[in-house]
């Protein structure tokens, strides 16, 4: 099922960046005529050397920095882009500002947010993801967790791991005897906000305590900054558990829960299960879907596309021919490095809408 929602402004929480210099510039190499793998159709970027700043979600950093890297290095050394994981918050915020050529977020800009940007804004769903509850157990490396459950716990309900809710999710396993960390973002989040709006559809209690946004007064835990920062809190600390994206996890070999999906099956994040969630929605026209709760007896619960955010008109040709080469690059021969590196690759007919909105950029 497709929901729309408009998400609530909130006060967005910049602090530190953790700058990932994505391409390496190099000495006035000519561009290579190759498109770097497949057989895409990629423009090729001409001229000198252009430089492009992007910002925003830490979800989909690791894919945009292979993605920036190989293009650098395989298509057009002349382009160089520099990408800043600082979350959708801060993301969005700088690109608002002009601060950035680029944003990134893991929820869609409102209409309310897209009305602040004199140049307009064509959004852009470059890949998806899961997002997985990673904990660390000892003793335990594999975890069931009902709806019910997994809300309880970041409700703050539940506090101990050997609490009969998740001991009867579990029959079989020894649950220790520990406290219950939960381990949340303390950044404006995307992935706040995916998870939070998740929360929203599957527990009434939770959307009359805390309900969703990309930053929320969580009823219990302790916050890290970024994907990067939840998942070494993690790693670091017995009893904790954390929502992060799938791929964070998977290249820390950090174990995560089975979910309860809406037709009540116990559902593991592989992407096999993730596609199943994506086929449940069609992408409108404006390239907006929100993912809250899908159907299907094999769709993982907790799944979505994440954005570039792209001015729609842009007052520099090179930049503009430079963006629109990188993400026409990304869009034809950067999925397979999507599946490799844990995203969900888009389906074709989601590749060609979005190839459709990179043309009307001017």
């Amino acid at each position: 099922m497709l929901n729309f929602i408009a998400l609530p402004k909130r006060k967005l929480f910049l602090g530190p960046l953790l700058a990932l210099t994505l391409g390496l510039a190099s000495c006035g190499a000519p561009t290579p005529t190759t498109n770097g793998g497949g057989g895409g159709t990629t423009p090729q970027a001409t001229g000198g050397r252009v430089s492009l700043v992007g910002a925003g979600a830490s979800f989909p950093a690791p894919l945009y920095q292979r993605w920036f890297s190989d293009y650098n290095r395989n298509v057009n050394p002349n382009v160089q882009i520099t990408y800043q994981s600082v979350g959708s918050g801060a993301g969005i915020e700088q690109f608002t500002q002009g601060i950035t050529d680029f944003g990134a977020s893991d929820t869609a800009m409102t209409d309310e947010q897209i009305a602040a940007v004199p140049r307009g804004v064509v959004l852009l769903p470059m890949t998806a993801g899961s997002i997985v509850l990673a904990f660390n157990l000892p003793g335990v490396e594999q975890l069931n967790l009902s709806r019910e459950t997994y809300a309880g716990i970041f409700l703050g309900d539940i506090t101990r791991w050997n609490d009969p809710a998740i001991a009867a999710d579990n029959p079989g396993v020894t649950l220790p005897d520990l406290a219950i960390t939960a381990v949340t973002r303390s950044d404006g989040s995307g992935t706040t906000g995916v998870f939070t709006q998740h929360l929203d559809a599957i527990s009434p209690k939770w959307k009359e305590r805390v309900g969703s946004g990309l930053s929320v007064s969580w009823p219990a835990g302790i916050a890290s900054r970024g994907n990067e920062g939840v998942t070494a809190t993690i790693t670091q600390t017995e009893g904790t558990i954390g929502y992060v994206e799938f791929s964070f996890a998977k290249s820390l070999g950090i174990p995560f829960a089975t979910l309860e999906n809406k037709a009540g099956n116990f559902v593991a994040a592989t992407p096999e299960n993730a596609s199943a969630s994506l086929a449940a929605v069609e992408l409108p026209e404006n390239l907006r879907a929100f993912i809250f709760d899908p159907d299907g007896e094999n769709s993982y619960p907790i799944v979505t596309y994440t954005w570039v955010l792209a001015f729609a008109t842009e007052t520099d040709p090179a930049k503009l021919e430079a963006f629109r080469s990188v993400m026409t690059w990304a869009l034809e021969n950067g999925q397979d490095i999507a599946a490799d590196l844990g995203y969900i690759p888009l389906p074709p007919e989601v590749v060609e809408k979005v190839k459709a909105a990179l043309a009307t950029l001017e």
